[in-house]
């Protein structure tokens, strides 16, 4: 089992001894800018920021009111992973189908989860341990889910739907079985970064999930760390992503 799998299952534990329970995040954020189409390649880098291990390719398309955009993080090892979506965009940024996949090393897919947002449904399949589970799950989603490319969206407008310097959404992680899960994103001070030519003033964010106060610093404590790196700006831009790639728990860093 996985860190995020181990801390899920003693959740539910915790859960069922408290009676807590998620404050519902699906209602879709309000989007403070406006979005257009956006191409490009980010190099993956280990850790600490040193050798460059892949790269991540980034497509995002708008036709009238709705947004494609598709990610691929390919990396050296020859494994890979992608995540699309579709979303309606406006006042609001409503989800609305996408697609994640995963491929190991040899190029095959263990993952292959796709997102029915409208009609709360989960389809595809993964393995776990060398064993194919098919997935056909009704799930409670709502507008306001979102995976992969959605999530820097989030980012993006978080002062435009901070209440207290937090905000809850949902989301679907495989792990390698999907799970929807409420994430929080919590403002975590600012800094500043080095970069070519002098350091720039940035803002620090940290992703991590919310179940309920009671268990929250215990699964904060166990899962891994994720951290969004911002320099503010109209719109803010990014300037660095810590975290884990999937459900593996492998570490990267984006720049």
């Amino acid at each position: 089992m996985t860190r995020i799998a181990i801390a899920l299952g003693l959740t539910c534990i915790l859960l069922a001894a408290t009676g807590a329970h998620a404050r519902d995040a699906g209602a879709p954020i309000r989007l403070g800018w406006v979005e257009g189409d956006v191409a490009g390649f980010t190099p993956i880098r280990d850790p600490n920021g040193g050798a460059q291990i892949g790269m991540v390719e980034y497509h995002q398309r708008r036709r009238g009111e709705l947004l494609e955009a598709s990610r691929i993080a390919r990396f050296d090892d020859g494994s890979s992973d992608q995540d699309d979506a579709v979303a309606r965009v406006g006042e609001v940024l409503e989800a609305v189908e996408g697609r994640s996949i995963i491929k190991d090393r040899g190029g095959r897919v263990v993952v292959d989860l796709r997102i029915d947002v409208a009609r709360g449904r989960l389809g595809g399949f993964y393995e776990d341990g060398g064993e194919r589970h098919e997935v056909n799950e009704q799930v409670d989603l709502g507008t306001g889910t979102y995976w992969g490319p959605l999530i820097f969206l989030v980012v993006k407008n978080f002062a435009a739907n901070a209440e207290n310097g937090r905000l809850a959404f949902r989301t679907v992680v495989p792990t390698p079985r999907p799970r929807v899960l409420t994430m929080e994103l919590v403002r975590d001070g600012a800094s500043t970064l080095d970069r070519p030519g002098g350091a720039v003033a940035i803002e620090r964010y940290a992703l991590r999930p919310t179940v309920a106060w009671i268990v929250d610093p215990f699964v904060h404590a166990i899962v891994p760390r994720t951290r969004f790196l911002l320099e503010p700006g109209s719109p803010p831009a990014f300037a660095r992503y810590d975290g884990p790639r999937n459900f593996g728990g492998q570490e990267i860093r984006l720049e």
